[in-house]
């Protein structure tokens, strides 16, 4: 019945509004026409681009080709494996009516500073401009937005999403939380170490950060967390993203005397460079590597700081986006004469400019780094604005110049991801004609003015989206007190999209250990340093060269995972179990996957086996209720009665289970056993045994 209601709506959504080139057009002619009729000269057919308007594009033909059933006619051609459905058809159809106009990309237009909209029926008390423009779309469409979530919700969603780590037990009795009590929370988890640490991953994830080389010999990079350490450090220090940028891409040639860049520590920076695989193994082509290294690069750079698929045009002209093979190169060329160097007093992995027996850079043919094509200098894309200068440190200002009109908005966009599970550009790494457009444009643009406007600040810019009604609403349907109307918002929104709710994410696979290890009382909080090796079973070496792991002493297994080692040819298997990027490239967005691997890994993995024990014996130390001490602890929250009563009864059950089994259920305590009195030792299996379930609880892996 609800699949009939979505393909009811789709119908009359697309009846509902004019045509429009940029979101219903463009996306079908990017994906079905632009291979052979696009950008790229070379594979262009029958001298027609749809890319952009053509004084002789014979609509009457062009209509005639999409919608014949002569198969030597029909375009696109019957082998090709992206054919015309007969929606699309209709879209080209209304088009092709309404005159064929084309609209510029809207990635490629100048950011605009859009007016916040009036007031709106849904519109929060607090007149947010986030809410005004969310509002307006609802509007549109007809959608109530959701309440706004309870005090423990918001309290616990704070936490996970500003420092990566629930809340401890003592917010959990939280009644009420005020505007003034929530913003003061925001603030402080804003100030808080740990911020860092939370929101550097999500960088480290685009860094292609590891702690090792990769490929056959996967050599050890003993000193890479130092890179690590500097991007902690530096959203702690809310480093403003355009110093940032100009640290990454060019630090080792800026001086203090750089605007905005004052007293700050630069040269790290340019570790990002340094993060991507290596080969070194005897034999192996070094013109090659270099190569290979140089364009990971380019590429690297293009998706995480401009939203390109720029490595496309490595062996030829971007096939959708205006970006030419000597474009590429000439991109390339900012990093043609630099090298690899490392801090002499750190030993830091750093980039550095050649200074004597400069190379001249030329397009490599086809992507073949033997065959030569013509020279180029270092140059920005040439669909963009134009920046003067060939130094790597003129591409940064580049990159943040005001008149770039992608760095801003992917920034942001990235960000807003992070806060709500999918960005308002749902392709974060692909903003080009093939990706999909903002579901809120002009959002978008206000919120890219207002973070350059207030000097790129982070933590400016994530206390204003969750400062917002529209961050702090449930994650359930609302549904319509009107009968004849659609009773639940998913039904015309299912992908939430117009963000009448917030989105409930499955927690990413660091958050979930360190959350486990925080109930439990396990987690050592020292910040920065050398990464760590955590308890590994002997079989995960049978692949790879990697073996003879030793466990890293004492309680340093019990660090964030953030710290835990990254070698590229034994990755730790639990974070890889929940979807953690493998560092081959960069990762922009997470897959989020539910698989019963995971659920046998929350149950049976030693981190969670031993978090599950440590947990029951706090909740005893803790008490008067451990059974509710150890709910609160877990969940942020307190049980309600019949959860409580469920709780009981299955406390009960257990604890007969353990006094029929006698000394073998008690192994369940594990190195805790001997420890403990043997009149304590029966309810404390039985407390374990009721954390195990605990953890493995939906609301425990999930953030609401």
């Amino acid at each position: 019945m609800w699949i009939e209601r979505l393909v009811i709506l789709a119908a009359l959504a697309i009846h509902a509004h004019a045509v429009d080139f940029s979101r219903d057009v463009r996306p079908i002619l990017a994906s079905k026409c632009y291979a052979c009729h696009g950008p790229d000269e070379e594979s262009r057919e029958a001298d027609l681009r749809l890319d952009m308007p053509a004084k002789d594009f014979d609509t009457k033909t062009f209509l005639h080709r999409i919608t014949t059933a002569d198969p030597d006619d029909v375009m696109p051609p019957p082998k090709s494996p992206k054919p015309l459905t007969a929606a699309e058809k209709d879209i080209l159809r209304q088009w092709i009516a309404s005159g064929a106009n084309y609209e510029p990309h809207w990635a490629f237009q100048p950011i605009r500073s859009p007016q916040v909209p009036r007031k709106g029926a849904f519109q929060a008390p607090t007149d947010h401009p986030i809410d005004a423009f969310i509002s307006e779309k609802l509007l549109e469409s007809g959608l109530q937005p959701a309440p706004r979530a309870n005090a423990s919700t918001l309290i616990r969603r704070l936490y996970l999403d500003l420092i990566g780590l629930p809340p401890p037990s003592d917010t959990s009795d939280s009644s009420d939380l005020s505007d003034e009590a929530y913003a003061a929370l925001v603030d402080r988890l804003l100030t808080d170490p740990r911020f860092g640490e939370r929101w550097g991953r999500h960088w480290l994830d685009m860094a292609r950060y590891a702690d090792s080389n990769g490929f056959l010999g996967d050599g050890l990079r003993p000193n890479a967390y130092r890179y690590r350490d500097w991007v902690i450090q530096a959203f702690n220090n809310d480093m403003p993203y355009d110093a940032f940028t100009l640290a990454q891409i060019a630090g080792d040639l800026l001086d203090n005397r750089e605007p905005r860049t004052e007293n700050r520590e630069l040269s790290p920076g340019t570790g990002f460079h340094r993060n991507a695989a290596l080969n070194t193994e005897a034999g192996v082509d070094k013109e090659e590597a270099r190569y290979q290294n140089l364009v990971d690069r380019v590429n690297t750079i293009g998706r995480v700081w401009m939203g390109l698929t720029i490595g496309c045009a490595q062996c030829h002209t971007h096939k959708y986006d205006p970006i030419t093979i000597r474009d590429y190169y000439s991109f390339y060329a900012f990093f043609d004469n630099t090298e690899d160097r490392d801090d002499t007093k750190t030993k830091a992995p750093l980039l550095a400019e050649v200074s004597k027996d400069r190379r001249q850079t030329y397009v490599h043919l086809a992507g073949d780094y033997t065959r030569r094509g013509p020279d180029v200098m270092p140059a920005t894309l040439s669909a963009l604005p134009a920046q003067a200068g060939n130094t790597r440190l003129e591409l940064a200002r580049w990159l943040v110049s005001p008149q770039n009109p992608l760095t801003a908005r992917v920034a942001v966009n990235h960000i807003w991801s992070k806060l709500f599970g999918h960005g308002l550009v749902r392709t974060p790494d692909d903003f080009g004609t093939s990706g999909e457009a903002p579901s809120h444009p002009e959002l978008l643009d206000w919120l890219a003015t207002d973070f350059m406007r207030n000097g790129w600040s982070r933590k400016q810019l994530i206390k204003r989206i969750v400062m917002s009604e529209t961050y702090r609403r449930t994650s359930f349907p609302t549904r319509s007190s009107n009968p004849n109307e659609l009773e639940n918002s998913f039904y015309v929104d299912p992908l939430n999209r117009l963000l009448s709710r917030q989105s409930r994410l499955r927690l990413d696979a660091e958050i979930l250990r360190d959350s486990a290890l925080a109930v439990s009382g396990l987690l050592k909080p020292a910040i920065g340093g050398p990464s760590f090796r955590p308890p590994l079973p002997e079989d995960v070496f049978d692949v790879g060269r990697s073996s003879n792991w030793q466990a890293s002493p004492g309680d340093e297994i019990y660090r964030r995972s953030l710290y835990i080692i990254t070698l590229r040819s034994v990755l730790y298997p639990t974070l890889t179990t929940f979807d953690a990027p493998d560092a081959a490239d960069a990762c922009v967005r997470r897959e989020r996957s539910n698989t019963p691997l995971q659920a046998l890994t929350m149950m049976n993995d030693g981190v969670f086996v031993e978090a599950a024990q440590s947990l029951a014996l706090r909740a005893m130390r803790e008490g008067p209720n451990p059974l509710e001490k150890l709910f609160r602890l877990v969940l942020s929250r307190e049980p309600r009665p019949e959860e409580l009563a469920r709780l009981q009864t299955f406390h009960a059950e257990q604890k007969a289970r353990v006094v029929k089994s006698g000394p073998a259920a008690l192994q369940v305590l594990g190195a805790h056993q001997k420890a403990i009195s043997p009149a304590q030792a029966t309810e404390a299996a039985t407390l374990v045994a009721v954390a195990r379930v605990l953890l493995n609880l939906d609301e425990f892996i999930n953030r609401e």
